[in-house]
């Protein structure tokens, strides 16, 4: 075996093997990239959109959140304790050590908004001693949630009233919050154990598309869809 590994006919096998390897990575780093930007280049980036909020990834839509909310003169605090891995997102009053508001995001979805992300919120609320919540989202809520948020001071800020808050920026500070929120990977989701970003996969069995995480199967966290 020793013999074998001083050939140089086999060591020149083995650096071509390797080179081959690595030109194949390249390649398919290249083929993702060029899909990445592909999907990139549907979006107007220099300007803000529904469909650029509705599209954003989870992660950073919440990042978008809170450097808004930090832009209108807050500071936050930011803690993934919720189980689905979303941020509770803590606004303090400037020059204060104690949370006022707690805001708490939710990525647009097919179906409206409903009561339990309410509830959910109220309840962070009652957690970190706030006595206001906000909850964001780029779609739209159900009339329950809108008349529960009602009588537990929580102002629901949909993806119109979001986009509206976003161009009534000072126009500098609006340029910056969208090229922060549209740099690098704005679409893929990140895995909310690992946070890394997903990939796309399909189901062995029914084609189905869904994003699945890079450790799998040591992780296996899983959204639908793709972007």
């Amino acid at each position: 075996m020793q013999r074998l590994e001083r050939n140089p006919a086999i060591q020149i096998v083995k650096g071509a093997l390797a080179t081959a390897l690595s030109l194949l990575r390249r390649s398919r780093e290249s083929i993702a990239d060029s899909g990445r930007s592909a999907d990139h280049a549907r979006f107007d980036t220099k300007n803000w959109t529904l469909a650029l909020l509705k599209h954003l990834e989870w992660r950073r839509f919440e990042e978008l959140c809170a450097v808004y909310f930090e832009a209108l003169g807050f500071a936050t605090r930011i803690s993934h304790t919720r189980a689905s891995g979303n941020a509770d997102i803590g606004l303090c009053a400037a020059g204060s050590a104690s949370v006022a508001v707690v805001v708490h995001c939710e990525v647009w979805n097919a179906y409206r908004v409903g009561i339990k992300p309410v509830r959910e919120l109220r309840a962070a609320m009652t957690s970190a001693g706030a006595g206001e919540g906000v909850l964001v989202t780029s779609g739209s809520f159900t009339q329950e949630a809108v008349a529960f948020a009602a009588k537990e001071k929580i102002d629901l800020i949909d993806g119109a009233r979001l986009l509206t808050r976003l161009g009534a920026l000072e126009p500098e500070k609006s340029l910056a919050l969208l090229k922060f929120t549209t740099q690098g990977d704005f679409l893929t989701p990140t895995c909310p154990s690992c946070s890394l970003k997903m990939l796309s996969r399909k189901s062995t069995r029914e084609g189905r598309k869904f994003w699945g995480c890079v450790n799998y199967p040591r992780c296996k966290q899983t959204f639908s869809g793709t972007a």
